[in-house]
């Protein structure tokens, strides 16, 4: 049977007497890759902070395997540019290593980066080392928040490959959190549709011809072969971005209404 790593049931967060997530329920398996997706303010992170354990629940519950390890993988690296951190003396920030670092490092392919300044590696090096770093704690969930962030089109299929030999090789569970969804459905298991709660979760295949999920994407997030490789979404804009992406003029976010495009 497979191993049942965490189970949520009915999971709700209220902040300020609105629900920034309802009735949400997940579970996380032993080898199995889950992909979380939904547009900006969907309550992905809500619900990974929720799972991790850094903010309360008002509602449902969190079931957790006893004894759980958990790499989380964050979705950004902010350092301090004049820090002199080489990328051996980061991983081992989180103290001594429970399994061993040599063959991380060779899995993640970063076994030749040791003595290289964190800050002079690229976007692709920098998500292997932040992947690696998670892999240290020999987790039995992996929980990687947007990995592919700042990492070119032939790096993010590179990491998906490197995820799903990773979840083959360690036998870990992975709840994966994607925005952009680039390429997400290609080693997933189960995908979740989220935007607020639940709006749909099954096989990729099965989700993406959900009627929730193609209002919230739109029809063009079908791929011409039915193998959902790269998923687009669309929203309209009214509002502006700032150079990080944040609104800074507006009403309406992401959620709401869909008209431009993301794609790999």
């Amino acid at each position: 049977m497979t191993q049942i790593l965490m189970n949520a049931q009915g999971v709700g967060v209220i902040r300020n007497g609105r629900h920034l997530l309802k009735n949400a329920d997940l579970t996380l398996e032993a080898g199995k890759i889950v992909t979380l997706i939904g547009p900006n303010g969907a309550g992905k992170t809500t619900l990974v902070r929720s799972l991790l354990g850094l903010i309360q629940i008002d509602e449902g519950t969190i079931q957790r395997a006893p004894d759980l390890r958990i790499g989380y993988m964050p979705q950004k690296l902010h350092l301090e540019p004049s820090l002199p951190l080489s990328v051996e003396r980061f991983l081992l920030l989180g103290g001594k290593p429970r399994t061993n670092m040599m063959e991380i490092q060779q899995l993640t392919g970063i076994d030749k980066l040791g003595s290289t300044p964190m800050q002079l590696l690229s976007g692709g090096e920098t998500q292997r080392v932040l992947l690696a770093r998670a892999l240290l704690r020999d987790p039995h969930l992996l929980v990687l928040d947007e990995p592919v962030q700042g990492v070119d089109v032939s790096g993010q299929t590179a990491l998906y490959a490197l995820i799903h030999q990773i979840r083959q090789v360690r036998n870990c569970g992975v709840l994966l959190v994607s925005h952009d969804l680039h390429l997400v459905m290609a080693t997933t298991d189960t995908v979740i549709c989220l935007n607020q709660h639940v709006c749909c979760q099954g096989h990729p295949d099965t989700v993406t011809n959900d009627p929730a999920y193609l209002a919230l994407f739109g029809s063009s997030a079908k791929a011409p072969d039915t193998s959902p490789h790269i998923a687009l979404y669309h929203h309209h804009h009214d509002h502006q971005h700032d150079v990080h992406g944040n609104v800074i003029k507006g009403g309406v976010g992401c959620s709401d209404h869909c008209e431009h495009n993301h794609h790999a």
